[in-house]
């Protein structure tokens, strides 16, 4: 099992800035892509940024520029750097770790969220 834990979500005015940390914990193999998702009230959740393990990034078009996704391998712990932050971006934003786990003899990969973080854009 492994467990995800979010932070760094809050308040923040027009053209602000957050960083947001997910800390991976318990039992796995290897953590392969970590990545933010984000959810807005009423809305479907979306995809926000991913890195590999080997530091590939993805973003969304409406963050890049933005928003940088960082990892720290060593302490399994992802980050999200947001920068010029619109009231658009106002979301519970998720982490997602897609892990690799030995069951028994068996490797299988599988896929884990966090609780979410809130973070509203408002002046």
């Amino acid at each position: 099992q492994v467990q995800l834990v979010e932070s760094g979500g809050g308040l923040v005015q027009p053209g602000g800035s957050l960083r947001l940390s997910c800390a991976a914990s318990g039992r796995f193999v290897s953590i392969n892509t970590m990545g933010w998702y984000r959810q807005a009230p009423g809305k479907q959740r979306e995809l926000v940024a991913t890195i590999s393990s080997g530091g590939s990034t993805n973003y969304a078009d409406s963050v890049k520029g933005r928003f940088t996704i960082s990892r720290d391998n060593a302490e399994n712990t992802a980050y999200l750097q947001m920068t010029s932050l619109k009231p658009e971006d106002t979301a519970v934003y998720y982490c997602n770790a897609d892990t690799t786990n030995l069951r028994g003899s068996v490797y299988r990969r599988d896929d884990y969220w966090g609780q979410g973080t809130q973070v509203t854009v408002s002046s």
